[in-house]
């Protein structure tokens, strides 16, 4: 662990960076080359010499406590990752008094020398790439082309962020010209930040978040996900080692419970970056509006979930159709379907129904199941909580709607939450599968005769994140366009698989606050902007 501190950071004379460099989409893996497969394969000896360890939380300096969080492989829960800390409120409140006092020293630092940090991260990323993706693949259980993926886009955010900064600081937003005065329009930094990310998307989402909070200037406090702690450890140690102070980051896990909510409650936290359940993002919402003893208003952005829609469209193409089917496969199955984006309510035309669903259900009985290590397609579900919450729904789809396959626990060689991809028919607008986040391997299919009549269906649940449509009509292409409610809707695509840059990410109604994230206007949720007017003529 490198470590950095304010006097070093400020002599580090990195060259400046941005003036080399043009923003581009980071390419993934092919695995299919020899190469690297040798690589990954090297990469897991490293990182399973490396199990087991014990970790600190990192304030100011390291702290242990009694009580513990353990991260398990959820694919072979024998598998120990690591063994983190369960963080105190008394270690809360000191890593709050550290990032407020980092806050006026790092807020004030050039944007070029903040920029040119990120930029090396990440650099340094790209190197660790392998061993980056063989940790995520044994803590989450996701494989091999899911968690590079997942790697790619933390690239992609350091670097698209350090793009947006750079153009915020030198294309100052006009002001209409006034007689006798010189009016200025820029932008400030918040305060200390709480990051609160998810485990599926173990570093690109907590990294996007913090990166965009510290590359604007603002401090920030990291709550791991439970299930990921041993991920963020490695962000950490990424952005220390690229040159933030210790300090300015903090790293501190703990539960949700006690930690996350002592923290959104704190007065002296100024933001709350959130991605999770919609549960636990309506009472962030209503717990750092509603906490007395601030001086500011706290902002929150949040992500909270979805239940997105494919509607399919009449297609009298083969191929077409072929390629919607395996769209509609990787949407519903890709990392068990524990994605926010993730599909699990599949709409088909009358016309088309049965030939598409015999077509869908012959890949899906070919789908491999098992552990993520070995590259299987489809691996384990999170946790044990994760894994009854799924049966439990798949249990109500049973009593009600009709079961095509799957629909039980998938015994496997290693002891691990797997689950068989499962689906539904004969799902009712109303019905409880068609409604609810379940958040795991589950597809609810839908009959319909006319367009109008699939896009009212589609916007039937609370949320509204992503959506699909796959057609040949260019009348209901642009009825989709107009009347599908949700954040991001693609026409003829999976629903999963947003790129930084590409496809701003965010969604509609209960899946949160639409803040866009790898978007061009993410990083002004992190800014205050600040007018100034200067009276010239007297």
């Amino acid at each position: 662990m490198k470590t950095q501190n304010f006097n070093k950071l400020n002599h580090m004379n990195y060259p400046i960076i941005h003036n080399l460099w043009e923003y581009k989409t980071e390419p993934f893996l092919d695995f299919k080359d020899p190469n690297n497969i040798n690589k990954l394969k090297e990469a897991f000896e490293l990182v399973e010499s490396n199990l087991n360890k014990e970790y600190p939380i990192f304030i100011d300096k390291e702290y242990y406590v009694d009580k513990k969080i353990v991260s398990v492989n959820p694919g072979n829960t024998d598998q120990v990752i690591g063994v983190f800390q369960d963080s105190s409120i008394e270690l809360a409140d000191k890593a709050v008094q550290v990032a407020n006092e980092s806050f006026k020293v790092w807020s004030k630092l050039n944007v070029y020398d903040r920029v040119n940090v990120f930029l090396r991260a990440a650099n340094i990323l790209r190197k660790r790439r392998f061993d980056y993706i063989a940790w995520m693949v044994l803590e989450v259980g996701k494989n091999w082309a899911e968690a590079d993926a997942d790697v790619a886009e933390a690239i992609d955010y350091l670097e698209y962020y350090s793009k947006l900064m750079i153009s915020i600081h030198e294309n100052p937003k006009e002001l209409l010209p006034f007689p006798g005065e010189v009016n200025y329009y820029y932008y400030l930094p918040l305060g200390v930040v709480v990051v609160i990310p998810p485990w599926n998307f173990p570093l690109a989402i907590p990294l996007g978040m913090t990166v965009a909070a510290l590359i604007t200037g603002n401090t920030v406090i990291l709550k791991p996900a439970e299930d990921a702690p041993m991920m963020s450890y490695l962000l950490y140690d990424l952005l220390i080692e690229a040159g933030v102070p210790q300090g300015v980051i903090n790293y501190l896990p703990g539960t949700g419970e006690i930690v996350g909510d002592y923290l959104v409650k704190h007065p002296d936290i100024h933001m709350i970056a959130f991605t999770g359940s919609k549960e636990v993002g309506l009472l962030i919402h209503k717990n750092a509006a509603n906490y007395p003893g601030r001086s500011h208003l706290k902002r929150v952005i949040a992500e909270m979930g979805g239940k997105n829609a494919i509607i399919v469209d009449d297609i009298d193409d083969e191929s077409f159709m072929d390629y919607a089917v395996s769209s509609v496969l990787v949407s519903a199955y890709g990392f068990q379907g524990q994605k926010c984006s993730a599909l699990s309510r599949l709409i088909l035309h009358k016309n088309i129904y049965d030939k598409f669903m015999d077509k869908l259900l012959s890949a899906i009985s070919k789908i491999e199941i098992g552990l993520p290590k070995e590259n299987k397609f489809l691996g384990p579900v999170i946790n044990e909580q994760a894994f009854n919450k799924i049966m439990h729904y798949i249990e109500i789809g049973k009593k009600h709607n009709k079961l095509l396959i799957g629909g039980k626990r998938y015994e496997y060689k290693y002891p691990g939450y797997y689950i068989e991809p499962t689906v539904f028919e004969d799902v009712k607008v109303n019905d409880i599968i068609a409604q609810e986040e379940i958040f795991g391997p589950v597809l609810a299919v839908m009959k319909y005769s006319d367009f109008d009549e699939a896009i009212k269906i589609a916007n039937s649940v609370e949320y509204g994140l992503t959506g699909a449509v796959f057609s040949q009509n260019r009348f209901n292409i642009n009825k989709a366009k107009q009347e599908f409610y949700c954040g991001n809707l693609y026409i003829n695509r999976k629903c999963t698989g947003a790129i930084v840059g590409v496809h701003p990410f965010g969604g509609f109604k209960f899946s949160g606050t639409n803040s866009k994230a790898g978007g061009p206007d993410y990083l002004l949720f992190f800014l205050n902007p600040k007018s100034v007017s200067e009276k010239i003529d007297f």
